[in-house]
């Protein structure tokens, strides 16, 4: 296989709203560049990109797929992403393997709440992006009045690069046209506006336009126009109907001319840390440089094992390389190099800046690791993406005895692979607790476990995840003293505990001076306060948002032991807390409702009764509205039955999480009622 030069690879995450095409667009892409013989169907269950049997069998996809394509000598490397809230962690994690965000709207159902999430993501990371409007082959359009809601949501940098011609049947491009036919708007004003706007971006065009008037060449605006990509200055908005290919053409032509290449895009956000200070570090595309990559997916495939998909940024991978996975000191082998076509993993030999790549049986790649072949790069990491807080729960347990560790095995492989899905193990409840984004998440992970590793379940309705807090200062004190014959314990510990700002975690200072307390127990201490603070105070959740300072202690010079001091620290770190007026905390959930406009006043007095604050309503296409607000998790457990019967199964929920609130009191007392605190001299 030739090598292509990464001046010649695009990589391009598709993002947007479930239902809006990417994957179908996929297919038609592979297809009009010859990568598939013919296109397939989601209705079919036949794509290159939905090929999980829970995808084919749930009709949309569930995790990002990979694949390839070649077009005019050019590598196109497409993220084909999902687009439903529940699946959202796969959607985000793919931004880190593209230079480009091609975000598509449906031209029927316009802006959904995805769409409007993922522009915004895309451009805090700095991705150069791209508004597909698709669909516009379907009835009883208003594709005018859509272009101006894009333009008033995300800016009026959103310009036109083409428009729908005989009735969606062609699609006109714009960079080269100043006049011709479309199906709204005008091809030379919309000509004349993307000209300007590029102009600007170059201060000799600029001044050579002024003297003659004459416009620059396509090729004199490429420079320009991915000035403008970069900076966000230009939006691009394109238009396409996957079904019937109107405008695939115009989008390939668009990718391969006008979408960056590696050395064009933003440079991704890596830095270096040394000495504790952390510095940009500019990775170079340059495949004659050491090897810098970034696993941005993880697969625990069935039958290969574990698979780091993963973008090459600086040097060569290449097959029989001798690679480190982060700061790890034992290098592994590249036994087999991949490249990923949907399901089918393609060997080749190298891999260049710009590449997508997988390497599989590696046990010492994780997600979001960077992979590299210098101890120079230890130490280098990119900036981490934000991901939505998995807050949707379900308490499982096995039917059949004896498969509770398979249970685990399972569910760690499943948490390896989506940094949205969680497991939590609560001793106090003996309960194992999965959470996800939303019930379609969970129940897709339910549907694996069942048909992938024939592993049956029981659920139910798991506990909240309170917290507890503290609003107060206080001090602490406990000396812990046992003598029961030979050798004995002591450990004495002075600590005082203050509040931190809602969402700070936990800090742990250590000011003792003179060596009250040797150095040498102080991990033995804070082993003890971050006991205490699991443990909780009030009713049993952890405390987080609080400070613990040590500030005196004694030790013996016989007796002391690290576990004469973290017992002293844990019961120091109760006393303290309980003194500091601890209260409950419980999670708020951020929540948006899209229904039928004649629901909306059920759906907001139910809300309302279920202690819910309404932010607001949005008029969404096809009478339909968004109703957002925020309102506490603990009142959602039932909220799908309760939605389907007001909206006549019409109604489709998502919930991000928002932040933590103190609970009533009356909760906080029934919370407190069922808690039965251990014993503060306990050993």
């Amino acid at each position: 296989m030739r090598l292509q030069p990464s001046e010649n690879i695009r990589a391009v995450a598709l993002v947007g709203h479930g239902s809006v095409g990417k994957t179908t667009l996929v297919e038609s892409l592979l297809a009009a560049t010859g990568a598939i013989a013919s296109r397939g169907t989601v209705e079919k269950g036949n794509t290159v990109c939905d090929f999980d049997p829970i995808e084919k069998q749930l009709g949309h996809s569930l995790q990002s797929a990979v694949v390839s394509l070649t077009c005019a000598d050019t590598r196109i490397h497409l993220l084909d992403t999902p687009g439903y809230p529940d699946f959202a962690g796969q959607a985000i994690a793919a931004l880190a393997g593209a230079d480009t965000a091609l975000i598509m709207v449906s031209a029927q159902t316009g802006i959904e709440l995805t769409t409007e999430r993922m522009f915004n993501l895309a451009g805090e990371r700095g991705l150069c992006r791209m508004i597909l409007i698709n669909k516009i082959d379907a009835d009883n359009l208003d594709l005018a009045a859509l272009v101006d809601d894009i333009r008033e949501r995300f800016g009026k940098q959103c310009l036109l690069l083409d428009l729908p011609a005989h009735h969606a049947q062609d699609v006109v491009e714009l960079l080269g046209h100043d006049d011709g036919e479309s199906d709204f708007a005008s091809v030379a004003a919309a000509h004349r506006a993307l000209i300007d706007q590029l102009i600007e971006e170059d201060d000799d065009l600029m001044a050579r336009y002024l003297e003659d008037g004459t416009d620059p060449s396509p090729d004199e605006l490429h420079a320009p126009f991915e000035k403008a990509l970069r900076a966000g200055h230009l939006i691009p908005i394109l238009f396409v109907s996957a079904k019937t290919g109107a405008g695939v053409p115009q989008l390939l032509d668009a990718l391969v001319k006008l979408a960056p290449n590696p050395s064009e895009g933003n440079p991704p956000p890596f830095f270096k840390t040394e000495a504790g200070v952390e510095e940009a570090y500019a990775a170079q595309p340059d495949d004659a440089l050491p090897v810098l990559a970034h696993v941005f997916k993880v697969v625990m495939d069935p039958f290969i094992g574990k698979l780091g998909i993963f973008r090459v940024h600086q040097g060569t991978v290449r097959k029989d390389a001798q690679l480190f996975a982060g700061s790890g000191k034992r290098p592994f082998k590249v036994n087999h190099l991949y490249r990923l076509q949907g399901k089918d993993y393609v060997e080749v030999d190298t891999l260049v800046p710009g590449d997508i790549g997988a390497v599989a049986k590696v046990e010492e790649i994780e997600f979001d690791c960077v992979i590299h072949d210098s101890h120079a790069l230890d130490n280098v990491h990119l900036k981490p993406l934000a991901f939505p807080q998995p807050m949707q729960g379900l308490a499982v347990q096995t039917q059949r005895k004896g498969d509770e560790q398979r249970l685990f095995e399972i569910l760690h492989k499943l948490e390896l692979e989506d940094p949205c899905f969680t497991v939590e193990r609560h001793p106090g409840t003996n309960e194992t607790v999965i959470r996800g984004l939303g019930d379609m998440h969970l129940r897709a992970k339910m549907l694996r476990m069942q048909q992938q590793f024939k592993l049956e379940l029981d659920t139910s309705e798991p506990q909240i995840a309170y917290r507890e807090t503290i609003l107060g200062k206080a001090e602490g004190h406990c000396r812990h003293k046992k003598q029961s014959g030979g050798a004995g314990q002591f450990g004495e510990v002075f600590l005082r505990v203050e509040p931190l700002e809602r969402g700070a975690g936990f800090e742990f200072e250590d000011v003792v001076k003179g060596g009250a307390i040797p150095g040498v127990f102080m991990q033995a201490v804070e082993k003890g306060v971050l006991q205490a603070l699991a443990e909780g105070a009030v009713a049993g959740f952890p405390l987080h948002d609080l400070r613990v300072t040590v500030f005196d202690g004694k030790t013996h010079a016989v007796d002391g032991k690290e576990v004469a001091f973290v017992a002293a620290a844990r019961k120091a770190t109760l006393e303290a807390v309980r003194a500091a007026k601890p209260i409950v905390l419980e999670p708020v959930v951020s929540i948006e409702v899209v229904a039928p406009e004649s629901a909306i006043g059920d759906l907001t007095g139910d809300l309302a009764s279920k202690r819910g604050h309404i932010t607001g309503t949005q008029p969404r296409p096809m009478g339909t509205v968004a109703i957002s607000g925020q309102m506490p998790l603990a009142e959602l457990g039932d909220y799908q039955s309760r939605l389907k019967s007001l909206t006549g199964g019409q109604g489709s929920y998502s919930l991000t999480f928002s932040h933590y609130a103190q609970v009533n009191d009356d909760t906080q007392a029934k919370l407190a009622s069922a808690f039965k605190p251990g014993n503060l001299n306990d050993d």
